[in-house]
C-alpha cells in the first residue's frame, strides 16, 4: 500500500472542526448488525427528521427498519415497494394462520414443562379471565420434558394478491396530534403513531401513553416524560403498562441488533437497567398479554451420554416477539422439507455428470452437489459468482427452470455479464434476458417466474446470491415459497456484514452442517483481492500495488478526513486513474458525526452538484440512496421533481417518490455506510475512517467496505492502530437465534 500521490495538502477543510469525541459512533454507526444485547435507538425527534434509510446494523441514526416504504405514484396502481411490503405482510399472515391451526391447549407438563409450560399456562389463564400464575420466573428447576410429536410437512398455500397499505386518515392523524400535544410530544410523530397503533390510535395512546414506544426511534425516557404529562400523579414507575411496553421495546431493540430472541436472564437484566422494579412480573405480564412468546430450547451437552434421558438435558428459556418467532419456526420447517424431500428428476444422473465434467474446479463440485440435494451452501468471494453462473447455465441446458436472485438490482448487470462471458459452454449467440431477479422482486411478484396454482414459485432451482443478507423473515418467505422437489442454493461470502434484519440464517446453516457445503477456491484478483482475502483471516498486510490500486491517506481529524475525501473523489482519482467521480463511492461507518454520511454528502454535493435543493434538499443530478423498504438501499440519481414527487433513476429503472415520503426514503448517496453498499461494487471506493469511528470497526465491516472496490481503493485513515486491531481481534458481533436448535429438532 502507498500514500496518495495526488494529495499533498494537509490543511483541513474550512469550517470543519475536529471531532474525536465519538459523535460518529454509538447510535449512529454502521455497526456489524449485531451486539451482545439490546442497543439504544435514536431520539424521537432525530428519527422524525432523518428516518430515510434502512437499518445499517444495530442502531443507526437512519430510522432503522422504520415503516417508510416510499416508492409509488399517485395513480391507483400499487408501487413496487408497496407491493413488496404488502406481499410480505400477506405471506406472514398466512404463516401465522398455519401456526395457529396446530395450536391447542397446552398444560404445564405437556409438550413443554417447567417455566415455559407455566408461562403458557399463565397465558391460557388470562385468556379465560383468571390471574396468571405468580412466580413464573422463580428458582424452581424445570420439570421433566416430553418429546413433541413431529410436525407434518405442509406445502405453501396460494398467496392472495397484495393490497396496498392505506395511509392513516387525516382525521385519525389529527386526533393523535391532539393527544401528543397534551403530553408535550412533537406532533410530527402523529402519522407514525396512527400507523403503528391502527384504528382508535388516539384512544389507545391516551389510555396507555407508553404505547408511544411502538414508534421507531422513541426511547423509554421520552415515553416516560410523555406519560407524566398525560397521567400526572397516576404515572408510577411500577405501572404494569410501562413494564410491558419497555419489555416489547427491548425485544424490538434486540431485533434491530440482529437477535430473533433473548434469553430470559438477559432480558430481565435489561429491564432492571431500564428501572423496571419487578422484571419477573414484567415478563409474565407481557407473555400473558400475548405481546411476546416463550420457548424452552434444549442445549447440546459437550459429551452427551447415550443413556441420558432427554428430560435431563439442560435447557434455556428464550423470549421473543411473535413475528420473528413464527418466521424462524417456519424457516426451520421449510428447510427441513428441502432437506428431506427428493429433488425433482430434471435430467438423469448422467446428464448432470456430463455438465459437471464440462465445468472446472469448484463449479463442477457445485453442479454435482445440486444434482442430488435439495439444499446446498456455496461460499466464496466476488470471484465465486462465476461458479454460480456456470451452475445456472448448466441447469438451464438440462431443461431445469432455474433462476438466480440477488440482494441488489445493481448486481444484475455484473452477473449477467458472467453469464455471457466468452468461453462459457453454449454461451448464447445473441443477448437474451437472463433468469435474474432480486429477492425482493421475486417475493413481491414484480420479478421472476411468477407462482403456480399452489402459490409456490414456478421454478425448479433457485440460486440466492448474497445469502448472508437474508434475514429470518425474508428467508422464511423465500423457503416457504419453494415448491416440493425444488432445489435451493444459498451462495455468498461469510466474511461480509450480516443482514440488516434479525437472524443469521446463512451463518447458522453453515454451523449446523445439515447439507453439502461447497467452498470456492477461486481468489479475488489483484492487490485489492489479496488485501481483502487477508482481512478475512484476521491480517492487514502491506500489499504490492504498482498501479496505485490501494492507497492510504493519513488524516489527523474528522475535518481533514472530509477535506481529503472530497479531494480524492473530485480531483485525485479522476486525474491519476481516469475514474470519474460518478464511478467512485465513499463508504464510512455511520451517518452521524463530523465525518459521517451526512457531513460527507453535504461536502460532496457542494463540490460536485451544487444547487438550492428546492425539493426536500435535492436537485437534478444528485446521487441518492433510496430505501423502498427497511433493510434495502438502492443507489440512484435524481432526474427531476414535479407535482408527482421526486423522480429517480435506480439501476436503470424509473422511480417516483411522493413528496411526503422523500424525507423518509431518500438520502444523498455519494457516501454510504457499508451495510448500504453490500451486494454492489464500484470501480473506485474511498473508505473513510475518522477517529471517532474506532469503536465501530469490526473485521466484517472492514472486509465488506474494502471489498466493494474493483479497481482502486483509497483509505482515509484516521483511526491509527484501531484498524489492524479490529481486523485481528474484533469478529462479528454475536446474534442470539433459535434456528440451530430448531434444525436439530
Amino acid at each position: 500500500m502507498t500514500t496518495d500521490p495526488e494529495t499533498t495538502e494537509t490543511a483541513p477543510s474550512p469550517g470543519e472542526p475536529a471531532d474525536e469525541a465519538g459523535t460518529g459512533t454509538g447510535g449512529s454507526t454502521d455497526g456489524g448488525g449485531a451486539s451482545g444485547g439490546p442497543e439504544p435507538a435514536p431520539a424521537a425527534g432525530e428519527v422524525s427528521a432523518t428516518s430515510a434509510t434502512p437499518a445499517d446494523g444495530t442502531t443507526t441514526d437512519d430510522g432503522s427498519r422504520s415503516a417508510g416504504t416510499g416508492e409509488g405514484d399517485t395513480s391507483p396502481q400499487m408501487s413496487a415497494a408497496e407491493a413488496e411490503l404488502a406481499a410480505q405482510r400477506v405471506e406472514r399472515e398466512r404463516i401465522e394462520r398455519r401456526k395457529a391451526e396446530r395450536k391447542g391447549p397446552i398444560e404445564a407438563g405437556g409438550k413443554l414443562s417447567g417455566k415455559a409450560a407455566d408461562l403458557l399456562a399463565a397465558v391460557r389463564a388470562v385468556e379465560s379471565g383468571e390471574k396468571p400464575v405468580p412466580g413464573t420466573f422463580g428458582g424452581q428447576a424445570p420439570s421433566p420434558r416430553r418429546p413433541a410429536a413431529p410436525e407434518p410437512v405442509r406445502r405453501p398455500q396460494p398467496v392472495a394478491p397484495p393490497v396496498a397499505p392505506a395511509a392513516p386518515a387525516a382525521e385519525a392523524v389529527a386526533a393523535v396530534q391532539a393527544v401528543l400535544a397534551g403530553g408535550g410530544a412533537p406532533d410530527s410523530l402523529a402519522p407514525q403513531v396512527a400507523e403503528a397503533l391502527g384504528e382508535g390510535a388516539d384512544a389507545r395512546l391516551r389510555a396507555d401513553p407508553w404505547q408511544l414506544l411502538r414508534v421507531a426511534g422513541v426511547r423509554p425516557e421520552q415515553a416516560d416524560g410523555f406519560a407524566r404529562a398525560l397521567l400526572g400523579a397516576e404515572c408510577r414507575p411500577d405501572d404494569e403498562r410501562r413494564a410491558r411496553a419497555v419489555t416489547v421495546w427491548l425485544l424490538e431493540q434486540a431485533a434491530l441488533a440482529g437477535h430473533t430472541a433473548l434469553e430470559a436472564p438477559a432480558l430481565e437484566a435489561a429491564l432492571a437497567q431500564r428501572s423496571v422494579p419487578d422484571p419477573d412480573a414484567a415478563l409474565r405480564s407481557t407473555i400473558a398479554e400475548g405481546e411476546a412468546l416463550v420457548f424452552e430450547d434444549a442445549l447440546e451437552t459437550a459429551a452427551p451420554d447415550a443413556d441420558e434421558e432427554d428430560d435431563e438435558r439442560p435447557v434455556r428459556l428464550m423470549i421473543g416477539l411473535e413475528r420473528y418467532a413464527l418466521a424462524e419456526e417456519s424457516l426451520a420447517d421449510g428447510l427441513a422439507r428441502l432437506l428431506d424431500s427428493v429433488p425433482k428428476e430434471d435430467g438423469s444422473a448422467a446428464d448432470w455428470e456430463r455438465e459437471a465434467g464440462s465445468a472446472h474446479g469448484c463449479a463442477a463440485e457445485l453442479i454435482r452437489a445440486v444434482a442430488g440435494h435439495g439444499l446446498v451452501l456455496h461460499t466464496g468471494g466476488e470471484a465465486s459468482r462465476a461458479e454460480s453462473a456456470t451452475l445456472l447455465q448448466a441447469a438451464q441446458r438440462l431443461g431445469v427452470r432455474a433462476w438466480a436472485a440477488l440482494h441488489s438490482p445493481a448486481g444484475r448487470r455484473p452477473f449477467a455479464a458472467l453469464l455471457s462471458r466468452p468461453g462459457l459452454p453454449d454461451a448464447p449467440a445473441e443477448p437474451t434476458r437472463p433468469a435474474l431477479a432480486t429477492v425482493a422482486g421475486l417475493l413481491s411478484g414484480a420479478e421472476g417466474p411468477g407462482r403456480d396454482a399452489d402459490g409456490a414459485l414456478d421454478l425448479d432451482l433457485l440460486i440466492v446470491l448474497d445469502a448472508p443478507q437474508l434475514d429470518v423473515e425474508t428467508a422464511a418467505l423465500l423457503v416457504e415459497s419453494l415448491p416440493d422437489g425444488a432445489r435451493l442454493v444459498l451462495s455468498g461470502d461469510p466474511g461480509v456484514l450480516g443482514s440488516a434484519g434479525p437472524g443469521r440464517v446463512f451463518a447458522d446453516l453453515l454451523t449446523a452442517r445439515v447439507c453439502p457445503q461447497i467452498a470456492s477456491r477461486t481468489p479475488d484478483p489483484g492487490p485489492i483481492g489479496e488485501l481483502v482475502s487477508a482481512i478475512g483471516v484476521g491480517e492487514l498486510p502491506q500489499v504490492d500495488a504498482p498501479g496505485n490500486e490501494v492507497v492510504i491517506v493519513p488524516v489527523r481529524n474528522a475535518g481533514e478526513a472530509v477535506h481529503r475525501t472530497v479531494q480524492l473523489v473530485a480531483d485525485s482519482v479522476p486525474r491519476a486513474l481516469g475514474i470519474p467521480a460518478e464511478e467512485t463511492q465513499v463508504i464510512t461507518p455511520g451517518h452521524g458525526g463530523a465525518a459521517g454520511t451526512r457531513a460527507l454528502n453535504a461536502a460532496l454535493k457542494e463540490r460536485l452538484n451544487p444547487g438550492p435543493g428546492r425539493f426536500g434538499g435535492f436537485d437534478p443530478g444528485d446521487r441518492i440512496a433510496y430505501s423502498p423498504a427497511p433493510g434495502r438501499t438502492l443507489p440512484g440519481r435524481v432526474v427531476k421533481a414535479d407535482a408527482e414527487g421526486l423522480h429517480l433513476e435506480c439501476s436503470g429503472a424509473p422511480v417516483v417518490v411522493p413528496k411526503e415520503r422523500v424525507g423518509q426514503c431518500v438520502r444523498h448517496g455519494w457516501a454510504l455506510t457499508a451495510h448500504q453498499a453490500v451486494g454492489q461494487q464500484w470501480r473506485a471506493v474511498v473508505v473513510v475512517l475518522p477517529g471517532d469511528a474506532a469503536q465501530a470497526l469490526t473485521r466484517p465491516w472492514v472486509y465488506t467496505a474494502f471489498g466493494r472496490a474493483v479497481g482502486h481503493l483509497s483509505v482515509v485513515h484516521g483511526v491509527e492502530q484501531a484498524l489492524p486491531r479490529a481486523v485481528a481481534e474484533v469478529p462479528a458481533r454475536p446474534r442470539t437465534t433459535r434456528l440451530p436448535v430448531l434444525l436439530r429438532r
